[in-house]
């Protein structure tokens, strides 16, 4: 093919490239797609971390705790504490130590976890029962409250129904509209010594109590869940947590169980746990140390032939018994007494004692000590040992 042709075949392919490509172009249309990859693991693994930011986009100093120790340097003044984590395992002292900080100047706000037992008399939610709070289901109040209730909104003045009743209201001094939040409405909080200053109430129950300690503030909730990273952004939620939390230090406590005993050790007592490691390691080194200098292996050229039978015979001993060594014998005997004396298998046995006693020349008292039925006790080492020099005998005089 001649340099033209091939320049000729190269613009032509480079041309229907070309075309090609901007056929293509034309047909494209750009779009745009978002990927959803989730819930961060910051988020995944802190429940509360929207809440977090939000508090300090409004100005407010947050710093998180995973348990009651930041409690002994934490100042009461200006100072709010969210109490989110589970407490079913917190200590008497514990509970004292936090309503004496709330009772000092400190707002506490904490979320209620048992229902109140009234066959006890308490719910076993050591701050509940100290401020006298009471937890119900909304579905288990008294029929008789309800009456009381409609009795008297008969005698009030008709007003604007609720439009909201799945909704908690939080009614504000000077506001016309109140704050509403979905609490959960399966859940009822009951003031029995009527301490109570302010609360926030669906169609069905109370889910806020507010009351004075000391110089202090505590606030109740029948749950936290509004404060999750999935639910803040709904209703008025997160006003709500900026509401009790504004003009204030935040500290979201997490944990509030006690501590275990090997942290409490070592905590007070390092110096003695190091010190019972110590001797721990002393003792296993002096048990495990040995005593005496190790004992070489013999030396293969010293052994001799009878060390070798001796140890058989002794491992034969050990595995098989006496009566499988002494039967070995005797059947050795038979076979000899076979090979001297055709038929020998078919006497009896008296008869073939007196065949053994021709052919060896031994008394027919000798015989019939070797040849007898083993006992079945185990016998005696002097009497196995004759025992067997008697069968010994027996078969070299074969």
């Amino acid at each position: 093919m001649s340099r033209r042709r091939q320049f000729l075949l190269g613009a032509a392919l480079t041309l229907a490239a070309g075309l090609l490509g901007l056929y293509l172009l034309g047909r494209l249309e750009p779009y745009q797609e978002t990927l959803e990859h989730g819930p961060a693991p910051e988020a995944r693994a802190n429940p509360y971390l929207a809440a977090e930011h939000f508090l300090r986009r409004r100005g407010l100093p947050v710093q998180r705790a995973d348990d009651l120790q930041p409690l002994a340097e934490l100042p009461s003044a200006g100072q709010t504490l969210l109490l989110l984590g589970d407490r079913q395992h917190m200590s008497p002292a514990q509970a004292e130590r936090l309503l004496d900080w709330a009772a000092q100047g400190g707002h506490l706000l904490f979320v209620a976890e048992r229902l109140w037992d009234e066959d006890e008399q308490a719910s076993g939610d050591l701050l509940f029962d100290r401020l006298g709070i009471q937890q119900y289901q909304s579905g288990q109040l008294d029929d008789a409250d309800s009456e009381a209730e409609a009795e008297d909104a008969q005698l009030e003045p008709l007003e604007e129904p609720n439009r909201y009743p799945e909704l908690t209201q939080l009614y504000l001094e000077n506001e016309e509209e109140p704050a509403y939040i979905d609490f959960d409405t399966d859940f009822h909080l009951y003031d029995a010594q009527n301490r109570a200053h302010a609360w926030a109430n669906s169609a069905a129950a109370t889910h806020m109590l507010q009351l004075y300690h000391g110089d202090g503030l505590i606030t109740v909730l029948s749950d936290a869940w509004i404060w999750r990273n999935e639910r803040i952004a709904d209703y008025d939620n997160a006003w709500l947590l900026w509401y009790l939390a504004q003009d204030s230090a935040v500290t979201l406590l997490y944990r509030a169980d006690r501590d275990g005993l090997m942290t409490l050790l070592l905590r007070h007592f390092p110096q003695a746990l190091v010190a019972l490691g110590l001797l721990l390691a002393l003792g296993l080194w002096h048990v495990g140390l040995r005593q005496g200098p190790l004992q070489q292996p013999s030396s293969p050229s010293r052994r001799q032939l009878r060390e070798h039978l001796r140890g058989c015979a002794d491992f034969l001993l050990r595995r098989s018994g006496q009566h499988s060594l002494l039967q070995g014998l005797q059947q050795d005997i038979q076979r000899r007494a076979r090979q001297r004396h055709p038929g020998f298998e078919r006497l009896g046995v008296a008869e073939q004692w007196q065949v053994l006693s021709r052919l060896t020349r031994q008394p027919p008292k000798a015989i019939s000590q070797a040849m007898r039925p083993l006992p079945k006790q185990r016998l005696a080492a002097a009497d196995f040992t004759r025992q067997v020099a008697h069968l010994q005998a027996l078969r070299n005089a074969l």
